[in-house]
């Protein structure tokens, strides 16, 4: 019985070791979406002022896009907004979703900022968010040409990112649609 006693702590605490073992090689940076090859949520969403058209599911498809999720009152969204204009200049088709933000807070920072989007939703309840599996902005999903959720970059796009991942996933699904 005193064997036991001993044994059961020490296998205990094997166990607990091995599951933090295994969370430490994870990177927590990587969060997977379950929209994967998925068609996106069905939404329609007002624009930020009244002449805005607004977003809706039914404005993806026929070429690939960019879905940035900011808000105003978000920091890495400051960090990444220049990287955007300059994706825009491009020519990479960019659409936003702002995030639970106050009414006129996301139009009166993109004012200040610059706009890099073709079109823009406001989602002030996140409910939106919470149906692309939104955790945080700034989030950014790859939409392919069908309307299909193929990427989705959690954090800043930086130059990095774009150009190991997102511009060459764009320009593969640019060819195959």
């Amino acid at each position: 019985m005193r064997r036991l006693a001993f044994i059961i702590p020490v296998v205990l605490f094997l166990m607990v070791a091995a599951a933090l073992g295994l969370g430490l090689r994870r990177d927590p940076s990587i969060l997977p979406s379950m929209l994967i090859d998925r068609p996106i949520p069905a939404f329609d969403l007002a624009g930020l002022t009244p002449d805005d058209p607004g977003l809706a599911s039914s404005d993806f498809g026929g070429k690939p896009v960019l879905l940035n999720v900011f808000a105003s009152w978000c920091v890495a969204c400051v960090i990444e907004h220049p990287m955007l204009l300059q994706l825009q200049a491009q020519g990479v088709t960019i659409h936003g979703l702002d995030w639970k933000d106050e009414p006129g807070a996301g139009a009166d920072w993109l004012a200040q900022r610059g706009n890099p989007y073709a079109l823009i939703g406001s989602d002030p309840r996140g409910r939106t968010g919470i149906d692309f599996g939104v955790t945080g902005a700034p989030e950014t999903f790859v939409i392919d040409g069908h309307g299909r959720v193929r990427y989705r970059h959690v954090g800043p796009i930086t130059p990095q990112v774009w150009a190991e991942t997102l511009q060459p996933m764009l320009t593969r699904l640019e060819t195959e649609t």
